[in-house]
């Protein structure tokens, strides 16, 4: 039977708008064991963070336990997401299950793009489930995006760069700083630190370090942008220095920013710790010295300690227009399983479950220790239904590759303060 559902719609960048209810589908998913014979279920995942080996373990276990039914895995990009995501979920054509970034997660359970999970949620995890991204995807107290994965930044430094300059593992962020521009002037030729001029996640930590915040909710409602606060401004200002160590491309993103510090290009990198299997598992990475050279840790606080950094990560969920969602489900229950999520671990991200946090794979027990120091400590965004348009309009990459470019740091925030506001307020 074909699944309806409320309709929703695209308003400027990527406002949803719900039509009819306010969250989910009133209806519930038949459950009379129907024949799921030529039934496609069609699975969106972004980017590759997933490895083969859980793709591979998805589409054949499905289609074991689902005879006569067929699994697809249709990969997606992060750049519009989304905007597609936006589109897509409206439409006759819709994928059945829908990977999103954990800061996009609150624009579509809050409007009827995704399919009440509520029913299912003991079977994918309960209690154990990560509890921010249960969080960030549940609205109105029911659950409709389950976590998927997490993964905190840490940094990996070149520990033959940081000996020639005579530069140590800093415990201040200011002295990551102070590092970085050491670094600068011995090697000009080679990045301090990667950080290319659209990478806002790696600079929010400076700001939270700072004492500054991107938007506070107040009493009233209202949200209140803070990023021409002077503590914000003074985090941001610490964000252009070490910027202008940087040959990253001001206008670049963080895409495979593993590259260049892997060809020794970089002599720091701030990255997601899954990043660690990109740097050394490169085609030529057994013929050099990339594994031997390659130290990491956690970003330093304003006073020590490992430093808030953002929490970068997925959820999944079941779209509501799914033809099949009673398939969906079941697949999503493969996705959220003990052994699914143990190769997603295997791989070095943050499972869902927290009881299986001692599987990430690292490769010592001084990363393991490392990765789950940044995740004590990791933040999210504003827990804004409207935050997803924030970055869909790109609001915080084009400020911050204005920085990257040398603009005045407190008229440019008050600048986006302003907009940000307009979008949260709105």
């Amino acid at each position: 039977m074909k699944k309806t559902t409320s309709a929703f719609a695209l308003l400027g960048a990527a406002t949803l708008v719900l039509a009819g209810c306010a969250g989910g589908t009133d209806e519930t998913p038949a459950d009379d064991g129907g024949s799921a014979e030529g039934a496609e279920i069609r699975v969106w995942l972004v980017g590759t963070d997933t490895p083969e080996a859980a793709r591979e373990y998805l589409i054949d276990t499905f289609e074991a336990e689902n005879e006569g039914a067929t699994l697809v895995i249709e990969e997606q990009q992060w750049t519009g997401l989304v905007d597609k995501l936006t589109t897509s979920l409206s439409s006759s054509d819709s994928p059945d299950i829908v990977e999103m970034g954990n800061t996009q997660a609150p624009a579509f359970t809050s409007v009827g793009a995704l399919l009440d999970i509520s029913d299912i949620q003991e079977e994918l995890g309960g209690d154990d489930l990560l509890p921010g991204f249960v969080e960030a995807g549940t609205y109105e107290d029911t659950l409709y995006a389950a976590p998927y994965y997490s993964g905190a930044r840490v940094i990996f430094y070149n520990t033959a760069m940081y000996e020639a300059a005579g530069v140590e593992v800093p415990t201040t962020i200011d002295e990551y700083v102070a590092n970085a521009e050491a670094l600068a002037a011995e090697n000009p030729d080679v990045s301090a630190v990667y950080f290319p001029g659209k990478d806002w996640y790696n600079a929010l930590p400076f700001i939270w370090e700072a004492g500054g915040e991107v938007a506070v909710l107040g009493d009233d409602g209202a949200w209140d942008a803070q990023l021409s606060s002077p503590e914000s401004v003074a985090g941001i200002e610490q964000v252009q220095a070490v910027m202008n160590t940087s040959l990253a491309a001001k206008d670049g993103d963080e895409t495979e920013a593993w590259v260049p510090f892997r060809t020794e290009q970089a002599a720091t990198l701030s990255a997601p710790s899954w990043a660690y299997w990109s740097i050394i598992a490169d085609e030529d990475a057994a013929d050099t010295a990339v594994t031997d050279t390659t130290g990491y840790f956690a970003l330093p606080g304003a006073d020590g300690g490992a430093a808030q950094v953002f929490a970068g990560g997925s959820n999944v969920g079941i779209a509501a227009a799914s033809e099949n969602p009673d398939l969906a489900k079941s697949a999503l229950k493969i996705m959220l399983s003990d052994e699914y999520q143990t190769i997603l671990a295997e791989a070095g991200l943050v499972p869902a479950k927290t009881s299986l946090s001692g599987s990430v794979a690292a490769a010592t027990p001084e990363l393991a220790a490392i990765i789950a120091d940044a995740a004590v400590n990791a933040k999210l965004t504003p827990a804004s239904p409207k935050w997803a348009d924030v970055e869909a309009q790109g609001l915080l990459q084009d400020f911050f590759v204005q920085v990257a470019n040398g603009g005045d740091v407190a008229t440019l925030a008050a600048d986006l303060d302003t907009k940000i506001e307009a979008i949260l307020n709105g």
